[in-house]
């Protein structure tokens, strides 16, 4: 079962964030979450099982900026995606992004980017299976300037 996260469901929301995006305190998820639900460009999903046990994660938001490899804008973002490892190869994920492409579709989205870490093969591979096509490979760089 998918749903919306809700202030109803954040406990759980956040349990999985954690486990998502581990160098962020629960404080720092909870208020990054607060945000995602009060605005209308961000999204997130949960997946249950059958007993009701909080099982995946997705987040979503709209860009309207440039988004590598796209053509259209705005572009539906999958910003994380996350399954429990007992729960992983049975279509969570799967169903989690369906959800989040049919939030994207609803908000005029033609396209649906994401991204992930150059050394995240795991990662990588999911993306794969669920449809995405990789676009191209970056390395960012910065350069702290001294204050003048």
């Amino acid at each position: 079962m998918i749903e919306t996260c809700t202030d109803e469901t954040q406990e759980d929301w956040i349990r999985l964030r954690l486990a998502l995006w581990p160098d962020s305190t629960a404080q720092e998820h909870r208020d990054e979450a607060v945000g995602i639900l009060a605005s209308a460009n961000d999204t997130a999903f949960i997946a249950r099982d059958d007993v009701g046990l909080a099982i995946g994660l997705a987040e979503a938001a709209l860009r309207h900026d440039y988004v590598n490899g796209c053509e259209t804008s705005p572009v539906g973002f999958l910003e994380g995606i996350y399954v429990t490892p007992g729960s992983r190869l049975h279509g969570v994920a799967r169903a989690l992004c369906a959800a989040v492409e049919t939030w994207a579709k609803s908000h005029g989205c033609m396209e649906l980017a994401s991204d992930t870490d150059l050394s995240n093969a795991v990662s990588q591979q999911t993306h794969e299976a669920l449809g995405f096509e990789e676009t191209e490979r970056v390395v960012y760089y910065r350069k702290p300037l001294q204050a003048g």
